[in-house]
């Protein structure tokens, strides 16, 4: 408001300072409204809680693994076909009986400790390193070696196709006694082939040394 032409003017409106604006605030990020839920998400989230639980009771394969087997044997010794007389009371069909019955108890044992929460401890030995590889030549030679015992057991027989197949594994495992290995095997199967053929009344084929042994 003015008071004259010799006096001071003063600037009319308010005389305090400005105060400058607060900081403005971001605006939040804009919603926009999701997909709609697709008929088969409870599906997919119910297989995927399956499979982790499979996961975590891997140990279940072993089981059904174990169970099939002791069934296959069973069947197979009860069908098997007794042609030789028996001597006493352990006859050809004693041995599979026997294992079978015990693949059948393992598989459930291991099934109910699986399912209580029981599981293998992780290998952490000193001697072995986790981080290495599969040693695939040994694995590749020991099938080898079984492969070929059962090509050679027709022809050869038993004694020579079980020593091959003993020395072939003990090769095949690291062992290097050329001169000590082959009578250990020679041994083995051998005395396998006596408490078969003689013992249990299991006829093996013995080759050319049928009329030895």
């Amino acid at each position: 408001m003015t008071t004259g032409p010799t006096g001071p003017t003063e600037p009319t409106g308010s005389t305090g300072p400005t105060e400058p604006a607060g900081p403005t605030e971001p605006a939040g990020p804009s919603r926009t409204p999701g997909p709609a839920a697709q008929p088969g998400g409870e599906a997919v989230q119910e297989e995927s809680t399956a499979l982790s639980w499979l996961r975590e009771h891997s140990e279940l394969g072993v089981c059904v693994l174990l169970f099939a087997l002791g069934l296959l044997v069973l069947t197979d010794a009860f069908t098997m076909s007794v042609d030789i007389a028996q001597r006493g009371p352990v006859g050809p069909r004693t041995v599979p009986f026997v294992i079978g019955g015990l693949f059948l108890l393992i598989s459930v044992l291991l099934a109910g400790d699986v399912l209580r929460g029981g599981r293998g401890e992780a290998e952490g030995g000193e001697d072995v390193d986790l981080d290495e590889p599969a040693d695939w030549r040994t694995v590749l030679l020991l099938t080898g070696v079984f492969l070929g015992a059962a090509v050679l057991i027709g022809p050869l027989g038993f004694p020579i196709a079980g020593a091959l197949l003993f020395w072939g594994s003990a090769y095949a495992l690291g062992s290097r006694h050329h001169g000590r290995d082959p009578l250990i095997a020679a041994g083995i199967s051998l005395a396998t082939y006596f408490v078969f053929d003689n013992l249990l009344g299991v006829p093996l084929p013995g080759g050319p040394l049928m009329g030895v042994l």
